[in-house]
């Protein structure tokens, strides 16, 4: 598990919610481990998106999540990342 924790090290999760049209945009701006997680929410209207990205990327990445449309967004650390 020391290689889970080593490999979180600058890392970041991020969580957000978009309305189904604008997610082409946001998806667009994610980087991510392999692919963001795109998961409905209660009102069909929205999914939940989260992923994994560089800490320091999350410094210019929100504002630009926030442009395209995203709501609710939440940087999270992380203890682990198993790949």
């Amino acid at each position: 598990m020391l290689s889970g924790a080593i490999a979180a090290l600058g890392r970041v999760g991020l969580m957000l919610n978009v309305r189904k049209p604008d997610l082409p945009g946001v998806l667009s701006l994610l980087p991510a481990l392999q692919n963001p997680t795109v998961a409905p929410l209660a009102d069909g209207e929205w999914v939940a998106v989260n992923t994994v990205i560089e800490e320091q990327a999350a410094w210019s990445l929100i504002p630009k999540l926030k442009q395209a449309n995203a709501q609710g967004i939440v940087e999270y650390p992380l203890n682990k990342v198993v790949m």
